[in-house]
């Protein structure tokens, strides 16, 4: 009896390993599931003049779950922000997606922008100065460039970019947005939350205008009822008086 009440504790401490063991793996699993769920909410603008840096980005971004769209200019970027009017130029054919059209338009989000630094035209330095003075300005700017020149960093860090990486571009330098990401994901929902209570605000003193105003015009109603019924009221009939009869 006592072998067997021995076997069952061990066989018991075992099962209580193997939960213990399996526990800590299926929370990793969870967190990497709400990471990768997280990933693909987010929405990456990339520019690029060069066909070929231009497909291997969007390859790394669509590997790390990211949604992503190629534009091939500054212009078009811009185009695609809704900052200018819609060019006449015709479309990058390597794009993934649908012609640009206004963002703000479409009520889309952009939770990233990622330019090369060198494009003919308009810059990638020009770009960023032109969404950090837009009312993208919050969104985080990523510059790259094929060329390690520290003047050229320090002059895009200055004017507000959140990185400048260097090509040709590695897995290992997306794992460095992802604050990025996050910290404009997470300013996006602060707006939309903003956006509500200012909603809700402004719903809550129309309704309150209108009580306000339908309690004024009951107010209203029952005085001038009250003044007509005083007016048409007829006085009441006065009758003569009885002359006292003289006793004889």
């Amino acid at each position: 009896m006592e072998l067997k009440s021995e076997t069952v504790e061990v066989e018991d401490t075992q099962k209580v390993i193997l939960l213990e063991e399996e526990q800590p793996q299926h929370e990793e699993e969870e967190e990497e599931k709400q990471q990768q769920e997280l990933q693909e909410s987010f929405h990456v603008l990339a520019v690029d003049d060069s066909v070929i840096d231009r497909k291997l980005l969007e390859k790394l971004l669509k590997i790390s779950s990211y949604q992503v769209t190629c534009v091939d200019s500054g212009d078009k970027a811009l185009e695609f922000l809704g900052l200018i009017d819609k060019l006449d130029t015709p479309t990058d054919s390597t794009s993934s997606s649908s012609p640009p059209q206004s963002l703000q338009q479409e009520g889309s989000k952009v939770n990233l922008i990622m330019t090369d630094f060198c494009m003919p035209g308009m810059s990638g330095y020009d770009l960023l100065k032109r969404v950090k003075g837009s009312s993208w300005k919050d969104v985080p700017v990523v510059v790259m460039s094929s060329e390690n020149v520290p003047s050229r960093i320090s002059m895009c860090l200055e004017e507000g970019a959140e990185e400048f990486l260097l090509k040709p571009l590695q897995l290992s330098d997306l794992e460095k947005l992802q604050p990025h990401l996050l910290k404009s994901l997470n300013m996006n929902n602060q707006t939309c939350t903003e956006m509500e209570k200012e909603l809700t605000k402004d719903n809550n003193e129309s309704t309150d205008k209108n009580n306000y105003n339908d309690s004024n015009n009951y107010v209203n109603n029952n005085n001038s009822f009250s003044k007509r019924k005083a007016l048409s009221a007829e006085p009441p009939e006065r009758r003569p008086k009885m002359k006292e009869l003289a006793v004889v």
